[in-house]
């Protein structure tokens, strides 16, 4: 492994939980996900060396990873969603907690993945990067608008997804 190699790694893992929500907030099935986990992996490789440290790592590879789901949700028509059964065997056995009680946090889990993804790309990159713990300024960074801008989008974006999560 060169360098490049090993620090895209190292990207990759420390940041894995993060880029893992990006994905799912912009795609459902698994195929999905490792495609665009995939195209992410190589949209770092190919940008880290112009990497100057202006921003974090995490924020470069947010951005990165929501310029790449954008770009492949728009290639696919738009986001499509594909309802998975859920294996309640499955649940119970990997969680070693009350099955009721795993189904149920699963459910909601899938309803608020669900929502996102129904929000307008703009109001889904903020929840998103929001979840994720990042300041306006930060998320300002990732998305290459203003902090007023983001201020804005993510008091619509709640509206929008309080609004879905009720209706469901």
């Amino acid at each position: 492994m060169t360098g490049n190699d090993d620090r895209v790694a190292t990207i990759l893992s420390e940041h894995q939980r993060a880029l893992e929500r990006v994905v799912a907030s912009y795609v459902r099935s698994e195929a999905d996900r490792n495609d665009l986990r995939q195209e992410i992996a190589l949209a770092l490789w190919t940008a880290l060396p112009s990497f100057r440290g202006a921003c974090s790592e995490k924020t470069f590879l947010l951005r990165i990873a929501h310029n790449r789901a954008l770009s492949y949700v728009t290639r696919r028509g738009g986001p499509r969603e594909r309802f998975e059964e859920i294996d309640d065997d499955n649940v119970a056995a990997t969680t070693g907690k009350n099955p009721a009680v795993a189904y149920e946090r699963n459910e909601r889990t899938h309803r608020m993945f669900a929502a996102v993804r129904a929000l307008p790309v703009v109001h889904r990159q903020v929840i998103t990067l929001l979840l994720e713990g990042l300041s306006h300024r930060e998320i300002a960074d990732v998305l290459g608008v203003t902090e007023n801008v983001v201020a804005v989008r993510a008091n619509r974006a709640r509206n929008a997804l309080r609004a879905l999560l009720e209706g469901t």
